[in-house]
């Protein structure tokens, strides 16, 4: 599986599913990133009728379970929360040009 880009502290997050609808019209050539990380057709996802389906669930992060201290040196912008929370992104191609989609809904399971 391809590297999603998470660092060494990342961990937690909880899954939300693993699969996310292209953009509307969204033509082929296209490629799909995880943290900008450029994911694989075949090994990582594949495409079938609009929708990419994530061979891994993406992860976003949970911060309803962190205790209340930490919530409000978050909130205070003092510490990071250090949890995985996943972006999908995915370029291509529109009536010709190339267009990039950010941070798409990833839909329940």
């Amino acid at each position: 599986m391809t590297d999603r880009g998470h660092g060494q502290e990342a961990e937690g997050g909880v899954p939300v599913g693993c699969r996310v609808p292209l953009p509307r019209g969204a033509q082929r050539p296209i490629k799909v990133y995880v943290n900008g990380q450029e994911q694989i057709e075949g090994e990582d996802y594949r495409l079938h009728d609009g929708v990419v389906t994530f061979r891994e669930p993406i992860m976003k992060e949970d911060l309803k379970n962190l205790p209340f201290v930490r919530k409000t040196l978050l909130g205070l912008g003092l510490v990071g929360s250090y949890q995985r929370n996943e972006t999908v992104d995915v370029e291509y191609q529109l009536r010709g040009r190339t267009e990039l989609a950010s941070d798409l809904k990833v839909l329940p399971d």
